[in-house]
């Protein structure tokens, strides 16, 4: 069942489907003996992903072995902070997308190599856990209430300590770029370091019509989940960022995730991009997510 923290979405594999012809089995073999040569070698350069650069190329090699075309623009999803003028140090932004895949992660990781937050059931995912990790992720317990307020104060601080931090704030995996809800929690870090907030939109599609073969979702395993990716014609990833929101103090995480909400999920629940003016949550209140 799903609460305010641990979410469970009613997707699940008979929701993922080719959406053209799937490759022969050859090409697909051939992907997936390019992707576990990268991952081997991640495996044995591990020092060279606490680079940015070297972690942005290997992800962007993970992508390119599995054929899977990068779309939405170049360029860092960061943006300066309200006060980065003078000798004021600028703060870090909070990235937040929807969640679709552990593809996601890799796809993020390719346009800019940020700090992520994620369950902590991804550090155990083949591949993509070793790839968070080396990343230097921050790694979430769902369950854990009471810790609930340490983690957002882990984040506020990565945030003014002047690194972009990326979140999912659905929860969990939906098998579309349009459904699921936000959680707040982690707005809240984004009000008390005063930091921008990048709505981000990742996508999938096969030949330009949208699909779902590269969901992880349910009881899905990764290893199916890869196989179809490696099968899959067509497929391309698109991360597109929207317009930057500078928090004001006068507003509350409440506002502040559903507008990100609406701008990620295509403001299907308000058509306003600006954020209503709300009284500040008292900070004693619990920071339900």
């Amino acid at each position: 069942m799903s609460t305010v923290w641990a979410v469970e979405s009613p997707c699940g594999p008979d929701c993922v489907q080719h959406r053209a012809r799937p490759v022969s089995a050859r090409t697909a073999l051939r992907r997936h003996a390019d992707f576990t040569a990268i991952v081997a070698g991640t495996a044995a350069h591990r020092r060279t992903l606490t680079d940015p650069a070297a972690l942005r190329l290997r992800a962007r090699h993970l992508l390119d072995a599995l054929e899977v075309r990068q779309e939405g623009g170049e360029g860092e999803l960061s943006a300066p902070g309200p006060h980065a003028t003078g000798t004021t140090r600028t703060t870090g932004t909070l990235i937040v997308a929807n969640h679709i895949s552990w593809l996601d992660v890799i796809a993020l990781l390719a346009r800019e190599p940020v700090t992520l937050v994620a369950k902590r059931e991804v550090a155990g995912w083949p591949v993509v856990g070793t790839l968070a990790r080396r990343a230097g992720t921050c790694f979430i317990d769902r369950d854990g209430f009471r810790r609930l307020h340490q983690q957002v104060a882990v984040v506020r601080e990565t945030l003014l300590a002047g690194r972009s931090v990326a979140v999912f704030p659905q929860a969990t995996t939906w098998c579309s770029q349009d459904a699921g809800t936000f959680r707040r929690a982690m707005f809240q870090a984004a009000l008390d370091a005063r930091a921008p907030v990048r709505p981000v939109t990742v996508g999938y599609r096969q030949h330009g019509a949208p699909s779902t073969v590269a969901a992880f979702v349910g009881d899905d395993g990764f290893l199916p989940s890869l196989h179809r990716v490696a099968r899959a014609d067509g497929l391309s990833v698109r991360v597109e960022a929207h317009e930057v929101l500078y928090p004001d103090p006068s507003w509350d995480r409440r506002s502040l995730a559903r507008t990100a909400q609406d701008a990620v999920l295509g403001m299907r629940s308000r058509t306003s991009t600006t954020l209503p003016h709300r009284a500040p949550v008292p900070a004693d209140l619990t920071l339900h997510a």
